[in-house]
Formats: C-alpha cells, structure tokens, sequence
C-alpha cells in the first residue's frame, strides 16, 4: 500500500501535463466548490514542473524523432472491463514488445529527463493496488497510454475522468474522431507517435505493444499512421461489462473529477459510449488488412491464456512465443488463484444491456438472460 490512497488523491492526473495542454484542457470548464483546492494545487504543480518540459522535447528531438520503428505496433483493442489489462500484461512478458509504463502516463513529459527523481517518489506514495479490481499498481508496470497522451496534448478522450458531464461531447470528438478537427486529428497523431517511439526507447523493446481501449474507435487513425499494424479484439460477456465498468468509474472518477455528474447520467452515458465504440469498431475492422487482426472472447483467454496466447502469436505471425514462453507461463501461473470481483445481475442490468448492447450478444454469441 503506498502513503496516499486512491480514494484521497489531492491531485488529479494533469499534474503531469505540459502547460499549454493544461490550460487548453481546463480553459473555461467548471469545477465544482469542493474541487476547487484540488484544481488548484494541481495547477500550481503542473505549473512548476512544466518549466521542465523543454528539456525532454530537445532530447526527444536530437535523439528520437526522426527514428524509424522496426515493427508497426500491436494494439490490443476492447471496451473497458473486457479483460484488456491482463492480456496486456501476459504479452508484455515478452522482452520484444516496449509499451507505456504507469509513471509514463502521469509523467510523460518527464521520461528522458527526471525520471530518477520523479519514479521513485511516485511508487512510495501510490496504491499498490488499483480500487476497483485489485491488479497490481507500480511505476514501471504496463499500462494504458490514454492517460499519458492526456497529459501530452488536450484532445483525448480521457479528459472526461477530469469533466464527465463532457464525457459525450468527448467520445464523438476524440474518442472515434468523428467531431475532431483535421487540426486536432493531425495534434493526436503526432504526439502519439511521440509517445510510442519514447516507450520504446523506455523499455528497450523492438514493437510497441499499445492497450488501449479508446482505440477501439480509432482504426482508421492508427492505420494511417501504422499500416501493417496487428489488432488484438477482446469482447466480454456484456453483462459483466457493464456491471464491472459502472463500478469501475465509480470508485475511479471521483478523486479524478472537478465537478460531478449524477449516477443516472453516468450509467446514460457508458450505455452510449459502449454502442459508439462497438459500432465503430465494426465499420472499421474491414480496413485492417488480412491477417492482421484476432478476436478473442475473454471467457476462451482467461480458461486457456497459454493456449490463446500461442494462438494470438501464431494468426498475427509475431515473433518470440517460444522466447518469451517461460516468462509467459511464470506470470500466468502466479495469476492462478486471483480474486476477481463476483457480480450478480439484477432485473435492472439485464434489461439495460438487452436493450442498448444486444448486438454484442448476437454477434459473438453470448447466452441472452
């Protein structure tokens, strides 16, 4: 457990921000009269520390920029809640693969300059645990890079953790695209790239390994970036999901929010965003070219994650499985026995997700309660 709880954070995540994207984020937004000394004491931080943002763009210049990748990415696509994060972490077992770490995602403006003084402190003061699932927390562990390119540049999706009652606005603007300026697609696009190539150099890996679900909505934007890119589609019984992702952002928004959104609006908009995402998903997957993309139900992964995982290695025709094997079956082993939340599902969720999610249900074949 670290000195500071989730549920008590005196900052939110923009801490990490470079200064522009900090007052773009927040420019004219409101924040409720119990956030006001968070906002502040965040700002005054990011404000302090962003003097230092100039130093990692000069390095990152002089010393990245302009480097080719060896290999187009491997994005591991999926709602929220649709078992991303253990896939993640089983591929990223293998050495081959670099991705964004969880200090990257609050610091990433301080990956080539500062990490010595800003890694360690950030671990002693962290939960060691993340509050809605218990998988494990640390500085160095893989995690989702929306959260970095949030502090990298003002239009991502996840500046809803910090406005949720924008959290529709944002999902058609930056979470599919489809409200975004050419402007602010082409921002996107190259502080992402920005991002990927410092991962790599990060980590030491030859591929970027991307788990991201905002990128679900996002293909044709990764294709014109990534064109031999490989896709990993992860679905989950929606009923769990939905079960799970309303628990998720309940206990994970509020220390992250400035204002405050009712739990009927929340529970309005995941149904929403869930459908959004879904079907973008669909209309897009066809551009991937073949052979380059997998969809596997997270029941078939989470009973079989060896077996799965040699089956991913082999359809995408990625390299190292029987390299990275022991590393693979070590982590897998040491997740035998792990508690995962139990949820049942009241008249009131079954109903909700027939309604909005029934797609899912038929088209992966999931029995209808």
């Amino acid at each position: 457990m670290g000195l500071i709880e989730f549920s008590k954070l005196p900052v939110n995540t923009l801490v990490g921000a470079d200064w522009h994207t900090f007052k773009t984020i927040t420019k004219d937004q409101e924040v409720s009269s119990d956030k006001k000394l968070k906002y502040a004491l965040t700002k005054s931080i990011c404000r302090i520390l962003s003097v230092c943002t100039p130093i990692q763009n000069y390095r990152y210049r002089k010393q990245l920029a302009n480097k080719p990748l060896e290999h187009d990415p491997v994005f591991i696509l999926g709602h929220w809640r649709s078992g991303t994060t253990f896939v993640h972490n089983v591929l990223s077992c293998d050495k081959h693969f670099g991705y964004c770490t969880t200090y990257q995602t609050v610091f990433p403006n301080f990956m080539m300059f500062g990490q010595s003084l800003f890694k360690p402190t950030m671990g002693w003061l962290m939960p060691s645990k993340r509050p809605t699932d218990n998988m494990e927390l640390a500085p160095d562990l893989p995690q989702e890079e929306e959260f970095g390119l949030q502090n990298m540049c003002p239009y991502t999706y996840y500046n809803f953790w910090i406005y949720p009652k924008r959290m529709q606005e944002y999902a058609r603007r930056f979470l599919t695209f489809k409200d975004a300026t050419e402007e602010e697609k082409a921002n996107f696009s190259e502080n992402f790239q920005k991002l990927v190539r410092i991962s790599l150099w990060n980590t030491g890996g030859t591929q970027f390994l991307s788990k991201n679900p905002p990128h679900t909505g996002r293909i044709k934007e990764l294709l014109e970036m990534y064109p031999n890119a490989k896709f990993i589609y992860l679905v989950r019984n929606p009923y769990t999901v939905f079960n799970s992702t309303r628990s998720f952002y309940t206990n994970t928004i509020a220390p992250l929010e400035l204002h405050h959104i009712s739990d009927e609006e929340m529970t309005q908009n995941i149904l929403d965003v869930y459908s959004m995402l879904y079907d973008t998903y669909q209309e897009e997957k066809h551009l991937i070219p073949e052979g380059n993309l997998i969809e596997v139900k997270f029941e078939d992964f989470e009973a079989d994650a060896m077996g799965m995982t040699e089956k991913i290695y082999r359809e995408l025709n990625l390299p190292g499985f029987e390299a990275a094997r022991p590393a693979i079956e070590q982590y897998v082993g040491s997740k035998r026995g792990y508690k995962k939340n139990k949820y049942n599902y009241p008249l009131e969720i079954v109903d909700l997700v027939n309604e909005h999610w029934s797609k899912t249900i038929e088209d992966f074949g999931y029995e209808r309660l």
